[in-house]
């Protein structure tokens, strides 16, 4: 082990993993607006608006996120548009985890009693005011939960922009040991970080789930 070499690269994986964060929070904030109207189209009365979030989100899972990274970064250019590595990731994951998010949010939204809805459309509730006001706040803590859980799997997912040149942790890592032949502590290291990032974002979420339902039900 070269504990020497782990506390000088430190830093520029720190660095590395800034990028990370960025992508990771951008993509997830993209990925949250992308899940939204696909839940208000598949919400909707009309087929015609039903059926293409459906079929968006069956091709999304339905086909591997490397695909679908390799088809952003350069199946643009078929088109006339070039898009940068960062850019095509950011893309990539936010586009990828909209259509999984949708689906946790619809699921968490399902799972409340259909009793709530009735009991207030009969109090003269309209159906925008009843899933503001009923629904949308007994399904946010499933959501935390649910969003959560993607959150960290967004994190992980984006160590794979590293195969279109993005710098973040996984890629800088590589170009370290291109030129330390020292794999293990770089990776250890590297590992460190990922840890720390997920396990920060895991509390955060076990923090604001527990926070919301102590309002909610006391």
């Amino acid at each position: 082990m070269d504990f020497a070499l782990m506390w000088e690269i430190t830093p520029l994986l720190l660095e590395a993993a800034w990028v990370t964060v960025t992508i990771s929070v951008l993509a997830f904030m993209l990925g949250l607006v992308v899940a939204t109207i696909l839940v208000i189209m598949r919400s909707s009365a009309f087929r015609i608006i039903r059926w293409p979030a459906r079929i968006y989100i069956s091709v999304i899972r339905g086909t591997p996120f490397f695909v679908q990274l390799l088809i952003f970064y350069y199946g643009g250019s078929a088109f006339g548009i070039n898009l940068e590595a960062y850019t095509a990731g950011l893309l990539a994951i936010g586009l990828n985890g909209g259509a999984y998010m949708s689906e946790a949010i619809r699921g968490s939204i399902l799972a409340v009693d259909k009793g709530q809805n009735e009991a207030s459309r009969s109090l003269g509730f309209s159906r925008i005011q009843t899933m503001i006001s009923v629904i949308l706040p007994q399904a946010a803590g499933l959501m935390i939960r649910s969003l959560g859980v993607l959150s960290v799997i967004i994190i992980k997912g984006s160590s794979l922009v590293s195969i279109i040149s993005v710098v973040e942790l996984t890629y800088q890592s590589q170009r370290i040991i291109s030129s330390t032949y020292k794999p293990f502590e770089v990776f250890a290291v590297s590992a460190v970080f990922y840890l720390i990032l997920i396990y920060g974002v895991i509390s955060f979420v076990d923090w604001l789930y527990n926070r919301y339902t102590r309002y909610l039900y006391h």
